[in-house]
């Protein structure tokens, strides 16, 4: 074989993989459809390493938050990172929402990605403290689990378990606070069956 051949060989077997690559990059994480809205959330069970500062939660550090045990309320699940810059946009946002519907029913817990304890306890600090707690994700189960594109992303889990919508991005408290309200409005029925959609603002579509 000689060195033209292997040549056109070689460029032959690896284009589809580079067109493939290069589609991929060009692919904005916003556009491609969630699996989950609409399914049940998956479950998670983590520690907490910094507890927030709504007192109402009674959370410590060392403590375990269990998805299971809060069916019934509306759980707001945010991944963030110190290193993300658009999480700073959102952060007070969050933290407002949060106080704003403390003792409604409805938790928040953020979920620290890709990044150490110590980082993340310096970075609320920097920021002005959270409302809510911050719980440890080792090896990123939970984000891995949740089908995570990247940080920041933000998951509304309703009173069945189910997820209602997925936020990609940072998410303000105008958007995510109607969503909510139509969530405490609307007040699923727990057990009931988890294929029913309701119409929510800005749902995605179930695929």
């Amino acid at each position: 074989m000689n060195w033209k051949r292997a040549f056109y060989i070689t460029a032959a077997v690896g284009a589809p993989f580079i067109a493939l690559l290069a589609f991929g990059m060009t692919r904005d994480p916003r556009n491609i459809p969630s699996p989950l809205p609409g399914r049940q959330a998956p479950t998670f069970s983590r520690a907490v390493f910094a507890p927030g500062a709504d007192s109402a939660l009674q959370m410590r550090v060392g403590d375990t938050v269990r998805l299971a045990e809060h069916r019934g309320q509306i759980v707001v699940v945010n991944f963030w990172a110190s290193w993300c810059l658009a999480c700073r946009e959102e952060h007070l946002d969050l933290s407002q929402t949060a106080m704003r519907f403390s003792g409604k029913g409805v938790k928040f817990f953020g979920f620290l990605y890709n990044d150490q304890e110590a980082n993340g306890i310096k970075w609320i600090a920097d920021m002005g403290g959270q409302a809510y707690p911050a719980l440890s994700d080792p090896g990123a189960r939970t984000a891995i689990d949740y089908g995570l594109y990247g940080v920041p992303e933000t998951f509304v889990i309703d009173q069945r378990g189910v997820v209602a919508r997925k936020f990609v991005g940072p998410v303000f408290t105008d958007s995510l606070s109607k969503l909510l309200d139509s969530l405490l409005v609307s007040k699923p029925t727990v057990g009931a069956d988890t294929a029913m959609r309701r119409t929510l603002p800005g749902a995605e579509p179930k695929p």
